[in-house]
């Protein structure tokens, strides 16, 4: 049975994997997918394909787009244990909902993050996390303006997970803007992970550059990757054709949401 999840916006809901996830009644929407899996979700969409590329590096440094119940940035330092990664991870993590973080000590977490329990209170309690290996910072506001405070602090990414409530939920962080401010804070070589395969989403991703390719493996629905430099062994998005035959789709804009 999970724990009392004290929050008056969400409600407990057990996905296909066996992990728990939320509904939030605010944005209509579970934070996880229900039928691929919290856990499940965070590793293969996000966590396995950006570690796998950056773990030869000897620091990562990942921005979680947005931190929720903590479920990626729990799973890349669940991932990076269990595969013996020796970098350094530092994690920069925005989250609008500053009473759904207090609410997180009464979450039901997957055993595969109990040994993760001190850090879940740090970042409860104390709004980051820090030692020899792993750095975590939590920012309670507006993804936007954080964006914007990275760019002024000239901090550059090898990984940003995009996984922020769906476009049509919220879509102030699937913009081609927003995009614009994402690809300013990426490395040249950094990844985009997202869920979404929506072509809105990829065409604001392409017109700031990145070429788009997609995620697929077994037990999981495709989602999508995302690099400013070509990718092997991943199936890439033909935007050219797609763009020839959706040619009365644009991409979300700050001006018309």
């Amino acid at each position: 049975m999970p724990k009392k999840f004290n929050d008056a916006l969400h409600s407990v809901a057990l996905s296909e994997d066996g992990s728990y996830t939320a509904y939030s009644k605010e944005y209509g929407e579970h934070y996880h997918s229900t039928k691929d899996g919290a856990l499940h979700e965070s590793l293969l969409k996000h966590v396995i394909p950006a570690l796998e590329l950056k773990k030869g590096l000897v620091e990562i440094n990942i921005l979680d787009i947005c931190f929720g119940l903590g479920f990626n940035t729990l799973a890349t330092l669940y991932y990076a244990r269990e595969q013996k990664i020796q970098s350094k991870i530092n994690i920069y993590s925005p989250e609008l909902d500053a009473q759904l973080i207090k609410s997180l000590l009464n979450f039901t977490y997957p055993s595969e993050f109990d040994a993760l329990t001190p850090i879940i209170n740090s970042l409860v309690e104390e709004g980051v996390y820090r030692d020899d290996f792993i750095s975590i910072e939590l920012f309670i506001g507006d993804a936007r303006i954080y964006l914007k405070e990275l760019m002024r602090e000239d901090i550059k990414f090898d990984v940003i997970y995009q996984d922020a409530f769906s476009p049509s939920a919220n879509p102030i962080l699937w913009t081609k803007e927003y995009f614009k401010d994402i690809a300013s804070l990426i490395k040249e070589d950094g990844i985009v992970t997202t869920y979404s395969i929506a072509f809105k989403t990829r065409l604001a991703l392409y017109e700031n550059a990145f070429h788009l390719y997609i995620n697929s493996g077994d037990n999981f629905r495709d989602a999508t990757l995302a690099s400013k430099t070509k990718l092997v062994d991943f199936e890439v998005v033909d935007m050219v054709h797609k763009i020839k035959c959706n040619k009365d789709i644009v991409a979300l804009s700050d001006a018309t949401i």
